[in-house]
């Protein structure tokens, strides 16, 4: 209880010294607006990087096509905030549910046939899913013409902005660390540890990997959904499978099961990505893939754990299992005539 107590505490000055030191920042004009864009863009990535990380880092399911699921959310709610919304805060929280609800539907429909499959097989289904994806984005014009097809789709509304972004990506941390540490979290690291022991010890294991990539699919979908109310512009290209890599690294150099480590590598990761812009300049800007490489290799060889190796930062800690009292024990004392 005292550690809950104390967890709680530390998360609650956590939040609140981070919102005043990005608020002072700004004030200041110490944070550009565009670095502003860039903060708001890293915390849409942890909420993707966080769903993957319950289907790979937890469940063990090699998934390379995140970014589809990625899309088909920013997609939907950008259709929905550009045909109906409007800018309006009520069809803004419709967007985000059905961008999320959507990218859900998808993934269970495309999970119940392909989840059978296991290890590269399955990595190699979800790309091929991803790659239709990305086809069908490029040519959705010719259906649906307000989706913009190869051209990309402009003109959406700005409507979410650093307070409603950080809202979100606050709950999502606490959702999936709750989830995680719950029954169902236990099922997905069994899983992960050991599918047939598991199915042996009578854990339903098509249930649990089936809800695993559903709800991981559902936060992709949710921060595509925050991504097409944050920048005014959305093109195939943001969610075709390289952008699958990028959701991978994030989870892969953070450490499998590691949450702490999936929220830190993707804040520095998106930061990693606009620094090398500055760095490179345009004219080499094509040399940043060369530098991801080079990182994943170097980390790989260094440290094949990942960076946090399965450990978790103060507030992300596992309760403490309290230890049970089995009667007819007499306590430490038994047996020393005390």
């Amino acid at each position: 209880m005292k550690q809950k107590y104390n967890q709680t505490l530390l998360l609650i000055a956590a939040v609140v010294i981070f919102y005043a030191l990005v608020k002072t920042l700004i004030y200041f004009g110490v944070l550009s607006s565009y670095w502003q864009l860039v903060l708001d863009q890293s915390m849409i990535v942890t909420i993707g990087a966080l769903g993957l990380s319950i289907i790979y880092g937890f469940t063990g399911q090699f998934s390379l096509g995140h970014a589809a699921f990625y899309g088909i959310g920013a997609y939907t709610a950008g259709a929905i905030g550009k045909t109906i919304g409007h800018g309006d805060i009520l069809w803004f929280i419709i967007a985000l549910i059905a961008g999320s609800l959507a990218a859900a539907l998808v993934a269970l429909l495309i999970g119940l046939p392909i989840l059978r499959l296991r290890s590269d097989y399955l990595g190699i289904a979800t790309l091929g899913f991803g790659i239709i994806v990305k086809v069908g984005m490029d040519n959705a014009n010719k259906v649906i013409p307000v989706l913009g097809g190869a051209t990309g789709m402009s003109g959406l509304p700005r409507v979410a902005n650093f307070e409603i972004i950080f809202l979100f990506f606050l709950a999502a941390i606490l959702l999936v660390r709750n989830l995680i540490y719950s029954k169902y979290g236990r099922a997905f690291t069994s899983i992960r540890e050991d599918e047939i022991a598991a199915d042996a010890m009578g854990i339903d294991t098509t249930r649990y990997k089936t809800m695993a990539f559903v709800l991981g699919c559902a936060l992709a979908g949710l921060a595509g959904s925050l991504y097409a109310h944050r920048y005014p512009f959305l093109h195939p290209a943001s969610f075709d499978f390289l952008k699958s890599f990028d959701f991978l690294l994030i989870v892969v150099l953070g450490g499998l099961g590691s949450l702490s480590g999936t929220i830190v590598t993707a804040i520095g990761w998106a930061f990693l990505l606009e620094g090398l812009r500055f760095v490179l300049g345009e004219q080499f800007i094509d040399f940043r893939g060369v530098i991801y490489a080079l990182i994943l290799v170097v980390t790989i060889l260094m440290r094949p754990q990942g960076l946090f190796n399965g450990k978790e930062l103060l507030f992300m800690k596992p309760p403490r299992l309290k230890t049970p009292v089995i009667k007819g024990e007499e306590g430490p004392h038994a047996g020393l005539g005390n």
